[in-house]
């Protein structure tokens, strides 16, 4: 039986190939106020001060395959409701389309780069309700237990009671923001879920036809994964632009290892990197396994 995932187990930087690596740049300064952490060689690090939180790889001539496997979203984990009511505030000043939305457990708002890279701004709010799975059927329940969509959309008058005077709305995003999730798309759940389940130990807290949620130590999700671009997408041939890899952190060395193990166990091919091991899932989304510094 595959030994579950340490609960500490969280996500790290997400790589993506761009086009255009100073516009990419120019965006997420303005837009979300990540930082420049390093630049060299047609490859960027940005965050919030920490580690890395994005890695942009330019390749001019890179183009985006549509209806394949690769990023659906990521998502940057704010610490509090201030900190959204921010990123939404400065996102309408710069007119950045987006989709604000409460999901009872999360309030987020969704957008998308310049070059159609998801992104997902959000911070947990699991006092309001609860999503997840009950008798095999996605459920939401707001904290009274009234059944709700857990796609409504945000109460942004209430949302912006949480900005203090004197708030700017051009500053660096918060230093305690991290990488929360990321979500993907796949060929199919049912392969997805045994690679994510059964082989990385992630425990599972959503499962239908079309979309799965796992993740480590019981949180909503650390990866979400789904087939709304039609079951059976392929990948997309090497060099297009998006997704590269995201990275997984576990707590230490010896906790890799064994995660190691496992996957060798399981049969499938690895690459042992300085900083990790590079494995892939069945619809060919790269994962780079780690441990925390």
């Amino acid at each position: 039986m595959t030994q579950e995932i340490h609960p500490e187990t969280r996500l790290g930087s997400v790589h993506l190939t761009v086009q255009s690596l100073d516009r990419q740049i120019d965006f997420y300064q303005r837009a979300l106020g990540l930082q420049v952490h390093w630049r060299s060689d047609g490859t960027a690090g940005l965050g919030a001060g920490g580690d890395d939180l994005l890695v942009l790889y330019e390749s001019p001539g890179a183009r985006r395959v549509r209806r394949s496997t690769g990023l659906y979203h990521f998502a940057l984990l704010l610490p509090n409701r201030r900190e959204l009511a921010r990123a939404v505030v400065r996102l309408a000043q710069l007119k950045v389309p987006q989709a604000p939305t409460d999901h009872l457990m999360t309030e987020t708002t969704y957008l998308s780069d310049p070059e159609g890279n998801g992104i997902e701004i959000y911070v947990d709010t699991p006092e309001d309700g609860f999503f997840g799975q009950e008798n095999g059927h996605f459920v939401a329940r707001d904290k009274d237990g009234v059944l709700r969509s857990g796609r409504d959309p945000l109460d942004l008058d209430e949302l912006f009671t949480h900005l203090q005077p004197g708030d700017r709305f051009d500053t660096p995003i918060h230093p305690a923001t991290r990488m929360g999730h990321i979500h993907l798309h796949v060929a199919d759940i049912g392969t997805a879920m045994e690679f994510y389940r059964d082989v990385l130990g992630f425990g599972v807290q959503i499962e239908d036809d079309t979309m799965g949620f796992v993740s480590a130590g019981g949180y909503h999700h650390h990866i979400g994964f789904n087939t709304w671009l039609g079951p059976g997408a392929p990948p997309p041939p090497p060099g297009s632009l998006g997704l590269r890899h995201y990275t997984v952190i576990l707590p230490n060395q010896d906790e890799l290892d064994r995660l190691a193990a496992q996957i060798r166990t399981a049969g499938l091919p690895v690459e042992q990197r300085p900083d990790g091991l590079m494995v892939a899932d069945p619809s060919q989304n790269h994962l780079l396994l780690t441990a925390a510094a």
